[in-house]
């Protein structure tokens, strides 16, 4: 991935975006990344797999359920305290 300071985006923008468009370019801001510019096919295929992705997890909670495979809420959250704590 490509990397530019905030101050070079802002200056190179035009540079910024057509490297955006071979590859994510990161912006930093006083060293810490604040920012990505990607293209739009880039954005759209990310934002397709992440629904894919709900989509999958919510049917396979669909399937759990329908098959009884549940915890009670209060017995999840103490498992995860106890967890925790060790």
């Amino acid at each position: 991935m490509n990397a530019m300071t905030a101050n070079e985006a802002k200056t190179n923008f035009g540079a910024a975006l057509l490297m955006s468009q071979r590859e994510p370019v990161q912006i930093s801001k006083h060293g810490k990344p604040v920012a990505v510019l990607m293209s739009v096919e880039d954005f759209v295929s990310t934002d397709e797999l992440k629904l894919q992705l709900l989509q999958l997890r919510a049917e396979r909670a669909r399937e759990q359920i329908a098959a009884g495979d549940t915890v009670d809420g209060g017995e999840f959250f103490d498992q995860l305290l106890q967890e925790a704590d060790e």
